[in-house]
């Protein structure tokens, strides 16, 4: 029976994805969609040194810490792929792992104190979200709407008064420099808002599952149209339906195949994957079947070559 801690999931599940979808889109355009899951291993310090400077899993400074080793993993990154002479994948390797290597001994340091199980770092706790609640008058609303849906916010406010900039620095980065549109300050603009939405969802969706949330989505409707406007809104709309999906996934099909049950963050994860594919398959016209088809039907009638005049002349 579906209850409201359904919606309620179904809606942080769903805002979760809409808000790594935004910055997703512009990281794939950019080639940079491993910079995304970079980040959110690389925050694992983050949490723990909060923890251990506050004695205190308080949200907001679990979440300041974070956001700070999210936004330093990009300046690492920059660094050491300029003055390393490194390519830029292999310096996000170098320091994603290094700094998700170091987090798991904090993490694992200070479970030995409180209640802090690497599993709920990695995987989440989306189904227990809509228990944490804070009151605005009296309408109980689950902390997890208020802090991801502000982000959405943010994302959506930046993306748009920017949107010209973000498009132009994405496809020709030289000319924006021309243009004096500091492409650099997009690039850490961008990382902010990249290290920001992957702290806000890593409470909500676990550090693995964030990142399907913020490159799947993207990358499906960049099989459906390469018009950026477009992109954006399509990859809303797949967030929203791997959110819808995925839940409604992990709690009929595992008792239907003779299961335990699911994790829904798992599911939406899978879903994200099933529409990729179906996106993969009939898109047009890119599609697999699609391109098989109009391939095959150019084998059986082969377009009649044009007739100029000058060939009418050799033919005479």
């Amino acid at each position: 029976m579906w209850t409201s801690l359904d919606t309620w999931t179904v809606l942080i599940g769903a805002l979760c994805a809409m808000a790594c979808a935004l910055p997703g889109c512009l990281l794939l355009l950019r080639k940079m969609s491993m910079m995304g899951d970079a980040i959110s291993h690389a925050v694992l310090p983050g949490l723990a040194i909060a923890f251990f400077l506050t004695g205190a899993r308080a949200s907001f400074a679990m979440f300041l810490g974070a956001a700070l080793i999210g936004i330093l993993t990009a300046l690492f990154t920059q660094w050491i792929t300029n003055f390393g002479k490194v390519d830029r994948g292999a310096a996000m390797g170098i320091v994603f792992t290094t700094l998700f290597a170091l987090g798991l001994l904090l993490i694992v340091r200070a479970a030995d104190h409180v209640d802090l199980h690497p599993d709920c770092v990695l995987y989440g706790s989306i189904e227990l979200a809509p228990l944490d609640t804070v009151s605005l008058g009296d309408f109980p609303i689950p902390r997890a709407v208020l802090t991801l849906g502000g982000v959405l916010l943010l994302n959506t406010i930046v993306i748009l008064l920017l949107f010209k900039e973000f498009r132009l620095s994405a496809f020709d980065p030289a000319l924006a420099q021309t243009l004096g549109l500091h492409p650099s300050f997009l690039h850490y603009l961008l990382m902010t808002l990249v290290a920001l939405t992957t702290v806000a969802a890593f409470e909500t969706v676990g550090s693995i599952i964030v990142i399907a949330m913020l490159i799947v989505p993207a990358a499906t409707a960049f099989l459906l149209t390469h018009r950026l406007g477009l992109l954006l809104v399509l990859s809303l709309g797949l967030g929203v339906a791997a959110a819808f999906l995925g839940h409604w996934g992990a709690i009929t099909l595992p008792p239907a195949l003779g299961f335990p049950g699911a994790s829904t963050s798992g599911m939406m994860a899978l879903a994200s994957g099933l529409l990729f594919v179906l996106a993969w398959l009939f898109a047009p016209p890119s599609g697999l079947l699609p391109r098989w088809a109009r391939e095959r039907n150019e084998r059986r009638f082969p377009p009649t070559p044009e007739v100029t005049p000058s060939s009418k002349d050799r033919l005479s």
